[in-house]
């Protein structure tokens, strides 16, 4: 088994700053829309920990708070003016094209969040613990469970109008092409291979940077302006 590694802050010390950067923001900011929905997905992780829904509250907690930091460290970066990982540059540079729904941007961000992110999480979560990641296996799936619910009611919200369940609307095609569940499926997959490999540093260097590039690409197809 690993060694741990460090601490984790609590999952109320990610809230506070996920809550500064929605104070922050303009409403119709497209990285402010991902971030109230993952504001929500935090606050329900957080809710649920303390009333003792998760069977290992400290291996749900280090997973979450290991996940969130991945998307605060990328808000961070751009803060400081320079460029966050691949899979986030999509969000950043198009947060205020007219042309982009907002169900758009949301989808967008969980798709880096989850399709990148999360693996690498896994990851950091199994060596400030010192397990393996089968050791997580029933937390990520609980928190995949939720982000699936979260989704639903996502779509549900941010959908503009019933012309969406016509066949031929840009955005149910463009929508249609994704999903959560499966993204989630290969993010338990690369997770399990960067472990295994992570005594193989050039090679787990490669496989990041060619996921965090695939996701990306992911992201921006998400992101495509649309007519209203």
């Amino acid at each position: 088994m690993a060694q741990p590694e460090h601490f984790t802050p609590p999952v109320d010390a990610v809230l506070v700053r996920m809550r500064a950067l929605d104070a922050q923001w303009p409403a119709r900011d497209g990285v402010a829309v991902f971030n109230r929905v993952y504001l929500a997905v935090t606050a329900e992780v957080d809710r649920r920990l303390d009333a003792g829904e998760f069977p290992d509250a400290r291996a749900a907690s280090a997973l979450d708070v290991r996940f969130a930091e991945r998307y605060l460290a990328a808000a961070d970066t751009v803060a400081r003016g320079r460029r966050p990982p691949a899979c986030w540059r999509p969000l950043f540079q198009f947060r205020r094209h007219p042309g982009v729904r907002p169900l758009q941007f949301a989808l967008a961000g969980i798709n880096a969040h989850i399709g990148h992110d999360l693996a690498l999480a896994v990851v950091d979560a199994c060596r400030t613990l010192g397990c393996e990641p089968a050791d997580l296996e029933d937390e990520f799936d609980r928190v995949g469970d939720l982000l699936v619910s979260l989704e639903e009611r996502i779509r549900e919200d941010l959908m503009p109008g019933p012309d969406l369940l016509q066949i031929a609307d840009p955005l149910t095609h463009l929508l249609g092409s994704w999903s959560l569940e499966r993204a989630r499926d290969a993010t338990w997959a690369a997770a399990r291979a960067l472990w295994a490999l992570r005594h193989c540093d050039d090679v787990v260097e490669e496989f990041t940077e060619r996921l965090d590039a695939a996701v990306g690409f992911a992201s921006r197809m998400l992101l495509t302006p649309l007519p209203h």
